[in-house]
């Protein structure tokens, strides 16, 4: 199994637990040439950004680790492309950004299971960040 196929069965798993917790997903893997979100869900009064890292179990550096100062500043960029471009065009709510990170652990092997999620709700925010638009 290649790295795309563990990203792909980490983030399935994350949006069927999102769904789950009432989250409705509206996006996934939203790509600019300045950075990528991987799942962008509705829940209550929040548009969600949701950062997925799969990882097999004791790996060297933690999915929220790995989301680091600059791959932060690369999901606020394209979150706020996608508020002002493409999401008034979808609602017209007021919604409260907000930016979680989703840990997927994975067993180890040629065909890998998803052992666990820990959820990071607003693990990180867009305050000192300017963006373009």
């Amino acid at each position: 199994m290649d790295k795309r196929e563990k990203g792909d069965l980490g983030e399935n798993a994350v949006c069927a637990a999102l769904e789950g917790k009432g989250h409705k997903i509206i996006e996934r893997n939203f790509r600019r040439s300045f950075g990528e979100i991987d799942i962008i869900s509705l829940i209550d009064r929040f548009i969600v950004f949701t950062e997925v890292k799969t990882r097999q179990r004791k790996s060297m550096v933690s999915g929220v680790d790995a989301v680091n100062g600059a791959k932060r500043r690369k999901i606020i960029l394209t979150a706020d492309f996608y508020l002002c471009n493409i999401f008034p065009g979808l609602d017209n709510k007021i919604l409260q950004p907000r930016y979680d990170i989703a840990e997927v652990t994975i067993t180890r092997g040629e065909h890998p299971d998803v052992t666990g999620i820990v959820f990071y709700e607003d693990a990180f925010t867009a305050e000192g960040i300017y963006t373009l638009y």
